[in-house]
């Protein structure tokens, strides 16, 4: 028997009984948009973290206590201010080295309190990382050295405490003390989940104060170069490692924060698409009792064509391009309703969803493969049938 006249023939039985084809591909359709959307949620989610970590700046290295990697537990900072200038002879560019200390306070001005990220810092944040002002100035060495009281605001955080009013020179209220608006950042969104554009900084000694806390929670180093990175990696964390010889530290930078974000993401989209999968599984399971429930209905007529002299290889076909053509069409419907629901998800909520050409066809390829895995079996049977016996069947 031809192909063509095979197809033709398996779109005429999918064509009569509608009802049953329907319901049979419903369960292929459901695993096919289940995995293009969950991959595309995967994919849109390691897109935003990368586009972040770039967003950072170029270059820098971060230094924290304690280990960094998949499953390390979190290490309590040892590090102070002494530390950072140890670093900065280290590197040997003053300029190339900022610090953080970070903590969760109120910030308030008249009635208006919100709850923001505190961060204590020095005048060489700017330098290191790509973070430019909207207006006025960023933290000096004066500031740090004298404590004063200053911030410079995180752009929505300008926004809610002020409206339309410029904040330079206005007073904020932080934890019940109050501050000078001297600077506010342009917006730049989110990273690693924290909005970026609520933050405040304060110079770190005066943060220090304010917190009660003589530690800092890491050190940042802006490397001149990509070549110079390693070998002011090694510097840093050999130096930090010969001042505290119980102590270890790690030097990360943006290109290792990218391969282990990636690793946990791209795990996490793997284990979404398995999960799809699943639905793909129970759909081939459909397909395959429904295709022995077809063959059992069409004995007679597989006995009259084996009599007329179809081959057994003529039957299979049949049935198999029957079952591939219903996973397969279930699939194209599945992968068309996917990719609509992932560019409605990106375009309605916050959630990231990017639909990759590799997703798309790799839902189209399972799809055909469930038609001919779950389908050869009934397929076997059909072929296997004896015609006499098969003619007497009632």
């Amino acid at each position: 028997m031809r192909t063509a006249e095979a197809l033709r023939m398996a779109l005429e039985a999918l064509r009569v009984n509608r009802l049953r084809s329907g319901l049979t591909m419903f369960g292929v359709i459901v695993g096919v948009l289940a995995v293009v959307i969950l991959v595309a949620i995967g994919t849109g989610a390691k897109n935003t973290v990368e586009k972040e970590i770039a967003g950072l700046g170029s270059n820098i290295i971060l230094v924290v206590p304690g280990q960094v990697g998949l499953g390390a537990a979190p290490t309590q900072s040892r590090l102070d201010l002494t530390d950072v200038a140890y670093v900065r002879r280290i590197v040997g560019d003053p300029s190339k080295v900022t610090v953080a200390v970070n903590s969760g306070e109120s910030v308030r001005v008249g009635r208006t309190e919100v709850f923001t990220t505190l961060t204590g810092t020095d005048q060489n944040m700017s330098n290191i990382f790509d973070r430019p002002l909207r207006r006025g100035r960023y933290l000096s060495q004066t500031d740090v050295d004298t404590r004063r009281r200053v911030a410079v605001l995180g752009a929505d955080l300008g926004a809610k405490l002020f409206g339309d009013v410029d904040p330079i020179g206005r007073q904020v209220t932080i934890a019940g003390v109050r501050f000078r608006v001297v600077g506010v950042y342009e917006t730049v969104g989110s990273t690693f989940g924290v909005d970026r554009d609520q933050e405040v900084h304060v110079p770190v000694t005066t943060a220090q104060r304010l917190i009660g806390l003589p530690r800092i929670n890491g050190i940042a180093v802006g490397a001149s170069g990509p070549d110079e990175i390693e070998p002011l990696q090694k510097r840093v964390v050999a130096g930090l490692e010969a001042r505290y010889p119980d102590e270890k530290f790690s030097a990360v930078t943006q290109t290792q924060l990218l391969g282990t974000i990636g690793t946990v993401l791209g795990m996490l989209t793997g284990v979404l698409a398995a999960i799809a999968g699943i639905s793909l599984i129970v759909g081939g399971v459909g397909v395959s009792n429904i295709m022995l429930v077809s063959v059992r209905e069409r004995t007679k007529e597989i006995g009259l064509r084996k009599a007329l002299g179809a081959r057994q290889r003529d039957v299979l076909g049949q049935f198999l391009i029957e079952a591939v053509l219903l996973t397969t069409i279930g699939g194209m419907i599945g992968i068309a309703i996917g990719v609509g629901g992932s560019l409605t998800i990106q375009a309605l909520t916050p959630v990231p969803a990017v639909v990759t050409w590799w997703s798309v066809a790799l839902a189209f390829g399972v799809s055909a493969a469930v038609g001919v895995f779950f389908g050869v079996a009934p397929a076997r049977r059909a072929a296997r049938l004896d015609p006499v016996v098969a003619l007497r069947a009632e």
